[in-house]
C-alpha cells in the first residue's frame, strides 16, 4: 500500500474534493478508496484531518425513492416519540433529554398549607 499525498489546508490541486464538497456537487464518492488528505496545522494539538476523493470517479447521488422517503419519515417521527408518556412532542427529542420537555422538567406541585 503506498501512503496518500499530504497537501496543506487550502493547497490542494484541482481534481480533489472532500465528502461534503461532492454532496454540494451532487455527488459521491461511489466505493472509492481516499485518495489524498488535507492538514490544516493547529498550535499545541496534532493537525486536523480532511481526507479527499478523486472527483472524476465520483458518481452521483442515488435518487430517493418513495420507499426511501417513507422509511425516512418514520424514523423522524419515531425520534419525536417521548419514550416515557407516548406523546408525538412535536419536535426530535434531545438525546441529551431522552424525554420531552414537560416530562423532563414537571411542573411543581403545588404547596398544601
Amino acid at each position: 500500500m503506498s501512503a496518500l499525498p499530504v497537501f496543506r489546508w487550502r493547497l490542494a490541486p484541482d481534481g480533489y474534493a472532500t465528502r461534503r464538497q461532492l454532496r454540494a456537487q451532487g455527488l459521491r464518492p461511489g466505493g472509492q478508496d481516499v485518495a489524498a488528505q488535507l492538514e490544516r496545522p493547529r498550535r499545541r494539538r496534532p493537525p486536523l484531518i480532511a481526507y479527499l476523493y478523486r472527483v472524476d470517479q465520483a458518481k452521483p447521488v442515488r435518487p430517493m425513492t418513495p420507499a426511501r422517503w417513507a422509511a425516512l419519515a418514520k424514523a423522524n417521527r419515531a425520534r419525536r416519540i417521548c419514550p416515557h408518556c407516548r406523546m408525538d412532542a412535536g419536535y426530535v427529542i434531545p438525546p441529551s433529554l431522552g424525554t420531552c420537555v414537560p416530562c423532563d422538567s414537571p411542573s411543581p406541585s403545588p404547596r398544601s398549607v
